[in-house]
């Protein structure tokens, strides 16, 4: 396939990168973007890899990851549709400093970096556009490392589940797009804190089975995700 479907002209749209860019900025680099499709489990690429294409999910999941010095794995991100992931490096030349890795069947749009620079050079009011679409690169980062470091457990996994829940819906029944050991990693937890976390949300109206989860009320669970977690403690005091 090397035609771009409407599903992935609006998936690409959904971007960061494309969703600040005007029309005529936008169609040459679709133009020059290429649908690609992965199978479950494939490499995209590995860290220290050059970075001459950047990324952007048209269905399915993908994991961003490091692997430290003593081999375990360090889940970075897990990216799906409207998601983009490589600009910074790629407009840099530099190399992946992640791998990354189809957690599902998948299709990406690979737009090359050159294409991007020669989009900037010829029309520099495009990287007005780009440097938005890194500044809110950097604000998803700074809210993950928020998340890691001052919510609970519980609160990170209920702020994943509501990611999942339809807008507006006052209950909801969803699946869980792929297994809880990679749940896990992708909040900072280990398997055996998510499972009580998963425990704790009973409370909270929230069934979780092997593949799916059942939420009795979507706004009970956004409370829990607003609340100080240090209220627990003070009330166990």
């Amino acid at each position: 396939m090397t035609t771009l479907l409407p599903a992935h002209r609006a998936a690409a749209c959904q971007s960061r990168l494309f969703s600040a860019l005007p029309a005529e900025l936008r169609d040459p680099l679709l133009a020059a973007a290429r649908p690609v499709r992965h199978g479950r489990g494939e490499a995209l690429f590995h860290q220290g890899d050059s970075a001459r294409v950047l990324h952007i999910v048209a269905d399915g999941w993908v994991k961003l990851y490091r692997i430290a010095p003593n081999g375990t794995e360090a889940v970075v991100g897990v990216m799906t549709r409207g998601q983009s992931f490589g600009e910074p490096i790629a407009l840099r030349g530099g190399s992946y400093p992640v791998s990354a890795e189809a957690v599902t069947d998948c299709t990406l749009l690979a737009l090359p970096a050159a294409a991007l620079l020669a989009l900037i050079r010829a029309r520099p009011e495009a990287a007005i556009s780009i440097l938005s679409s890194t500044f809110l690169h950097l604000q998803g980062l700074v809210e993950q490392i928020e998340q890691l470091k001052a919510r609970s457990g519980a609160q990170r996994v209920a702020e994943f589940l509501l990611e999942l829940c339809p807008e507006g819906a006052d209950a909801a029944s969803v699946k869980l797009p792929y297994d809880k050991a990679l749940i896990a990693g992708r909040l900072g937890m280990k398997p055996e804190s998510l499972s009580r976390a998963f425990a704790r949300l009973r409370d909270h109206g929230v069934r979780v089975s092997q593949s799916s989860a059942a939420i009795a009320s979507v706004a009970a669970l956004r409370d829990l995700t607003l609340s100080d977690p240090a209220a627990a403690w003070a009330r166990s005091a």
